[in-house]
């Protein structure tokens, strides 16, 4: 049940149709964990917070540096040194009061992902390498879980959306492994990519639109055009292929 502050807080979006009252409370009941609190996890965190999204599990082991704040924009000169988590939670606390933010500075392992990702929704993939990103994945799909991922590289990102059973994995379209390393990113790269994941959360759920489902969506910011590109399931992918084929 939505209180009148919240009715009046969320006004604008409950007037559309595709949302209303109904959706709003869909959105209040939603349970989401965003993994890493950087460049992604920013906007993610910020708009899932704004949209009204019940619970926010964020999850980050780093420290705010120097040389975040180009693109972390959750972070601020004055929180160099403090847990990433921390930090993002102060700001989404006072951003949206009506939310529950349960922040929690762990290195994602083996060990703790199954609890991580307990009693979530859905997960959103805001970290910057890729075996973690296929952790994440691979535990999605284990669990039923919905999986959003989304990645930058300069002036460059891409987006994607995993259901499992329903189309392709993150395994599906990388093959091997990627070394870990220091990349070049623009601020705003970030920013765009992270608001379409947040875009595609709140979709799926309302249960309205189309999702980047079998579909890579890759945003070039110096062109500033959006192609996007079909991702075929691997039918013997080691994360989803044990699943039937919808």
């Amino acid at each position: 049940m939505l209180s009148p502050d919240e009715r009046k807080r969320y006004d604008r979006q409950i007037m559309l149709t595709e949302i209303g009252e109904a959706g709003q409370e869909k959105l209040k009941s939603a349970r989401v964990l965003v993994a890493g609190a950087g460049g992604l996890g920013s906007p993610i965190c910020v708009y899932l917070a704004a949209a009204g999204v019940g619970m926010i599990r964020v999850v980050d082991h780093d420290t705010v540096d120097l040389s975040n704040l180009n693109r972390q924009v959750l972070h601020w000169n004055r929180d160099v040194g403090r847990r990433k988590v921390d930090s993002a939670g102060e700001k989404l606390e006072k951003l949206n009061p009506d939310i529950t933010l349960d922040v929690l500075a762990e290195t994602i392992s083996e060990e703790n992902i199954s609890q991580l990702m307990k009693d979530v929704d859905l997960v959103v993939d805001a970290m910057d390498n890729l075996p973690t990103r296929y952790l994440l994945n691979k535990t999605a799909i284990t669990q039923g879980i919905p999986f959003f991922h989304g990645g930058v590289y300069g002036f460059e990102g891409r987006a994607m959306t995993v259901i499992p059973g329903e189309g392709a994995c993150l395994r599906c379209m990388y093959r091997g492994e990627i070394p870990e390393e220091k990349f070049p990113v623009i601020g705003v790269a970030p920013g765009v990519i992270g608001c379409i994941q947040a875009t595609e959360v709140i979709k799926y759920i309302l249960g309205i639109g189309d999702l980047l489902i079998n579909t890579l969506l890759v945003y070039d910011g110096l062109s500033l055009e959006f192609s996007k590109f079909k991702v075929q399931r691997n039918p013997d992918c080691d994360h989803c292929g044990h699943l039937p084929f919808s």
